[in-house]
């Protein structure tokens, strides 16, 4: 398979881990967009949310409990953050591998600008 997620979870490209466990990896984003940028990504290849079945039930709440733990470790649990998930080409998603962006450290500002609907 020639996933980019698949390999940083398998290590043969390396990352800057800021969560692992048995099934979720979370790690800093290379090109960030805001000074705290994290992509937490279940360790199973699943390449958008329509394709989570009820057997990845399990593995979906531990990527929301990570990006909790996460936010909580790095100072801006209270402060606030962002959390995003972007499915197939209309919705933003470059990278076909299921993953959740976890955005903080500043005001983020509104989900679309002020002209948009």
């Amino acid at each position: 398979m020639d996933c980019l997620f698949c390999k940083i979870v398998e290590g043969t490209i390396p990352s800057t881990k800021v969560y692992e466990s048995d099934s979720v990896l979370a790690f800093r984003d290379i090109a960030p967009a805001a000074p705290v940028h994290i992509i937490i990504i279940p360790k199973k290849h699943i390449a958008t949310m329509n394709d989570v079945t009820g057997e990845d039930d399990a593995v979906i709440a531990e990527v929301f409990k990570a990006a909790r733990f996460i936010a909580k470790e790095l100072g801006i649990a209270e402060s606030g953050y962002r959390l995003i998930n972007n499915v197939n080409a209309d919705g933003g998603q470059t990278f076909f591998h299921l993953h959740v962006h976890l955005l903080g450290g500043k005001n983020v500002g509104p989900l679309l600008a002020d002209n948009q609907s």
